[in-house]
């Protein structure tokens, strides 16, 4: 992979997971990664919780809105990172899957949802060694 890989987190209301997942890429590849979030039914509007937690760590979510999954986003990525949405994720040749097995902050109090937001964290500098992208800074974790 090269430092214009374009990656696509896909989880089943682009409100959670996913939206944590593309601020903390977005973050910590400084735009050497095109960074998409879908979900195969979008909520109406991202989840609180998940805008606080990154909050906590300096990322700003709160202006992103939930997406729908389409065939194209997902034609259109190297890499597609599922989070629990099964198989409503279209396949297509020479595309990069993967899914994280990550609990959903939906209906979760803060405390319950910075765990979760370290795992994102951890997966997101791991994703980021695996497309050969440096970090361009340390989120702290909290």
């Amino acid at each position: 992979m090269s430092d214009s890989s374009s990656v696509l987190f896909v989880c089943v209301h682009n409100a959670g997971r996913s939206q944590m997942a593309a601020g903390f890429l977005a973050a910590l590849s400084g735009g050497a990664v095109e960074v998409r979030s879908a979900g195969s039914m979008p909520a109406d509007q991202i989840n609180a919780v998940a805008v606080e937690a990154m909050a906590e760590v300096g990322i700003d979510i709160r202006s992103e809105q939930p997406k729908v999954l389409t065939p194209d986003a997902v034609e259109s990525s190297d890499v597609v990172i599922t989070m629990g949405c099964g198989d409503v994720c279209p396949v297509f040749p020479g595309v990069r899957y993967e899914d994280w097995q990550l609990d959903d902050p939906a209906g979760q109090g803060l405390d319950s949802v910075r765990p979760i937001r370290e795992e994102i964290r951890t997966r997101v500098l791991a994703l980021l060694d695996q497309l050969g992208v440096q970090p361009v800074q340390v989120v702290p974790s909290r």
